[in-house]
């Protein structure tokens, strides 16, 4: 049995969002406490994580409030770092597949996810890269999925990876929320919904359709956050 975890986290972030579907996934016990990213408590940076970012776990010691974590407990940080702890703590979860090869098709799809998909998802959506470049990393992420089911045939950290982005995207561009011109995320949405990326619409319900994304996913949250975040005055600027 592992020892107590806290999980720091924020309901906006994608990639807090991978440790939550890994620890739901692997039906962990543990505790979650919200860090508010425009207002972080001044203990936060120097109890549990210096840079002060989300997600961090703290994993072992007492059992104590997460706002008064222990010097006994260990913290750990970065989000892919976190979901393979996650996988090793709780092996009958299966998080990694046994298969060595599996296991590196699990890494090479992930390093995609961020390296492709990610790394040009940023720009676009805060206005300083045009589209095709995004969509070319998605090609890339779609290129290496089986003809069905998920990344690597058995759902594995390789979906974890990039469900919280795909969640994201797909809100963002249905809502056109983003810096990006007044109506191209609605355009590029049409694109990711048409028959260039129809592999992508079935992996996207086989992975929203899990108890673990049902249960970390609040789509109206994102909503709100990112209206916020991306109010535009006349022209599409900031």
């Amino acid at each position: 049995m592992p020892e107590s975890i806290t999980l720091y986290s924020a309901k906006v972030c994608p990639f807090a969002h991978r440790v939550e579907l890994a620890l739901e996934e692997a039906q962990a016990p543990y505790t979650k406490f919200y860090i508010d990213l425009q207002n972080k408590p001044e203990w936060y940076a120097e109890l549990v994580n210096p840079a002060a970012k989300v997600p961090a776990l703290a994993y072992g010691g007492p059992a104590v409030p997460p706002d008064l974590p222990s010097s006994e407990s260990f913290k750990l940080t970065e989000s892919l770092v976190l979901i393979e702890f996650v996988a090793d703590l709780f092996p009958d979860a299966h998080l990694l597949p046994a298969d060595p090869v599996l296991r590196a098709k699990t890494r090479f799809f992930i390093d995609t996810v961020s390296t492709k998909l990610v790394s040009a998802w940023f720009p676009f959506v805060n206005g300083v890269a045009s589209a095709e470049p995004f969509l070319n990393g998605v090609e890339q992420v779609v290129a290496l999925l089986p003809e069905t089911g998920f990344a690597v045939g058995v759902y594995s950290l390789a979906d974890i990876a990039v469900t919280p982005f795909l969640a994201r995207m797909f809100t963002a561009l249905k809502n056109d929320l983003g810096l990006y011109p007044v109506g191209e995320g609605k355009k590029v949405y049409d694109i990711l919904c048409g028959p260039r990326f129809a592999r992508l619409q079935k992996y996207w319900q086989d992975v929203n359709s899990r108890s673990n994304f049902e249960a970390t996913f609040d789509e109206a949250h994102i909503v709100e956050k990112y209206t916020t975040r991306f109010t535009r005055s006349v022209g599409g600027q900031v």
